[in-house]
């Protein structure tokens, strides 16, 4: 088994992925991370528009080490320049950003890449895409990460589950505690959380209730 496979079967297992912002005006990233991986978070991205590529390549070198203390993965988001500097071994894509073919050609075949899909047919064309190793459902829920991005709601969660989907599937947007139980009644086994851990008092608390829950 290679390198590339190994990471694509933790990310096949993986339930709880984390999008978290540099958190600069707190200073805490690293402990933060820390506590939200000690929780059971499976996947960390580093998601922060705000940053400068030179501030982000230093923070994705953080995110790495402690992701690597914690036996997670760890993500790049939009920057596949970023992503060849720092080896990062997931990679994920917008609608918006480069398409697979062009991050394939750059990066070769050796991270993870995942798609995000807001419709049916874009969920349909990620699954059929041998070179999109999963991809995200969302945001099922309006939230502030997103600002202009219509909900897809839970109708398209069902309907992406029943069509049995052989590449792993997250779904986003708005997820909680409170709303856990509906997404996963809506056939959904794996989510992406960003302000249930990121604005939790307790992250570590927080990232672990989700993560039995998941497992469950």
């Amino acid at each position: 088994m290679t390198p590339a496979d190994t990471v694509r079967g933790r990310l096949a297992d993986a339930r709880l992925y984390l999008c978290t912002d540099a958190r600069e005006d707190r200073g805490d990233l690293e402990r933060f991370l820390h506590a939200a991986l000690a929780g059971g978070v499976d996947v960390v991205q580093l998601r922060d528009k705000t940053i400068d590529v030179a501030r982000e390549l230093d923070l994705q070198s953080l995110v790495a080490r402690v992701a690597a203390e914690h036996g997670a993965l760890w993500a790049v988001n939009d920057r596949a320049d970023v992503a060849s500097l720092t080896g990062a071994p997931v990679v994920h894509m917008g609608q918006g950003d480069l398409p697979v073919p062009a991050v394939r050609s750059l990066l070769g075949p050796g991270p993870v890449l995942g798609r995000s899909t807001h419709s049916a047919a874009q969920a349909a064309a990620a699954e059929a895409d041998e070179d999109v190793d999963y991809f995200c459902v969302g945001p099922l829920w309006a939230t502030p990460t997103k600002p202009g991005r219509s909900a897809v709601g839970l109708d398209l969660l069902h309907e992406v589950a029943a069509t049995i989907p052989t590449t792993p599937w997250f779904a986003i947007g708005g997820i909680d505690a409170e709303r856990l139980d509906e997404v996963l009644d809506a056939g959904a086994r794996r989510i992406v959380v960003v302000r249930a851990i990121t604005e939790a008092p307790d992250p570590e608390r927080a990232a672990r209730e989700l993560r039995e829950r998941l497992a469950g």
